[in-house]
């Protein structure tokens, strides 16, 4: 009860006010000057908390900033030549430079989002593989350590047939295929005296 009291009591004050200021005989509020009675160059705690800390004092410096209800004068000088020059055009000159305007505005559009949409795409194609990562680390693996390759060799390249002697890998295997012994049992001394064997055997047809 005691809350609704103070709310009606305030509630009335208020009615009250708006009454008193939208009367006819009170005068505008616009129309009245506001004087600075105190003027202190020292920090003020009570302004700073009622205008949340951006004035933190009320000096002779800052009232003529905070407590102007006009432009500066420059400033109104020029916005009376540019309402004069205004008054100076015709309807259809206005209208006409509102068209161009109009017509530069969105030709600028247009360019800015022709920019913005090849920036997009060009980021696309730039950020777009070219390559198959999967297949680039195989290669990688296979040339530096090796890897995925098959270990058997092509027929014709035995490790024991030196350049010098084209045509004795046939021979060799010729022999071993008569005499059935294989070459990789053979010690690798007497490899060229089952060369020298199967030489002789082949200068003399008919005999085993």
């Amino acid at each position: 009860p005691s809350v609704l009291d103070s709310f009606a009591l305030l509630s009335g004050q208020l009615n009250t006010l708006n009454k008193v200021l939208k009367h006819e005989k009170t005068p505008l509020l616009r129309n009245q000057v506001i004087i600075p009675l105190v003027l202190s160059p020292d920090r003020d705690e009570e302004i700073m908390r009622q205008t949340e800390g951006r004035v933190p004092v009320f000096s002779h410096e800052v009232v003529p900033d905070h407590l102007r209800t006009k432009p500066d004068p420059e400033v109104e000088e020029q916005e009376k030549q540019l309402i004069t020059d205004a008054a100076r055009i015709s309807p259809d000159g206005a209208q006409k430079q509102i068209q161009s305007l109009n017509k530069m505005c969105s030709s600028l559009l247009e360019k800015i989002s022709k920019e913005e949409r090849e920036s997009e795409s060009g980021g696309l194609r730039q950020n777009k593989q070219t390559f198959n990562p999967t297949d680039t680390n195989a290669l990688v693996a296979a040339v530096a350590f090796g890897k995925g390759l098959s270990n058997r060799r092509p027929p014709g390249s035995g490790g024991s047939v030196q350049s010098g002697q084209p045509g004795a890998g046939a021979i060799i295997a010729g022999a071993s295929g008569m005499q059935q012994v294989p070459l990789s049992s053979a010690p690798a001394q007497q490899q060229p005296m089952l060369a020298g064997v199967q030489m002789a055997q082949a200068g003399q047809p008919g005999k085993y």
